[in-house]
């Protein structure tokens, strides 16, 4: 009886540890991530531009694998490191025309449909309701942009992309880079 008590002691102890060190991995991953500057990117981030980026990747490509959901990251890095864009993740989201409210005219909303992440003006709620595959996203950025080594941009710098069914006109302006499940991706050349 007492190995059974010793045992089920030790393994209580090992679980309070593991929970201990993934609390901590989070609040640590979020302040190096506040830190640290990518050599490709140029960019701090802080909480509010990982959360922006974070719920990007979330409305964009929950529902592709990852290297959808990298996929999204990479163009909205790259958006933000190029001159044509805005020059932060939240700008870079919510970048489209916006109007002011009706409700406060002091303050802008997004036209419905006029903007270049969709899902930021489709008039949908932008409640995240899938915790697990939003905290999946976390993790998946977050190692992906505190590597050893420049994170490999598996979009060939891309700066914009759609669906495989549709097919905007501003796809023959650009210069198409890689096609990954059903979405097309193209960089936007200089």
């Amino acid at each position: 009886m007492r190995v059974y008590a010793s045992l089920l002691l030790t393994i209580s102890c090992l679980l309070f540890i593991l929970y201990a060190v993934l609390m901590d991995y989070k609040q640590n991953t979020a302040y190096a991530l506040e830190l640290y500057n990518t050599q490709t990117y140029g960019k701090y981030f802080s909480p509010e531009q990982l959360s922006c980026l974070y719920e990007n990747i979330y409305f964009e490509a929950r529902n592709q694998p990852k290297a959808g959901q990298l996929a999204v990251m990479y163009v909205t890095l790259n958006r933000v490191d190029d001159p044509r864009f805005p020059n932060s993740i939240c700008e870079v989201v919510r970048q489209g025309n916006h109007r002011p409210s009706w409700r406060d005219s002091e303050k802008l909303v997004p036209i419905k449909h006029q903007c270049h992440f969709s899902w930021y003006c489709d008039g949908k709620s932008d409640q995240i309701n899938d915790y697990k595959t939003y905290e999946k996203i976390q993790v998946l950025v977050n190692d992906s942009l505190i590597t050893v080594s420049k994170p490999i941009d598996i979009t060939e710098g891309a700066t914009h992309y759609h669906a495989d069914y549709v097919h905007p006109s501003w796809a023959k302006t650009k210069t198409k880079t890689v096609e990954i499940e059903d979405h097309i991706f193209y960089r936007w050349e200089v």
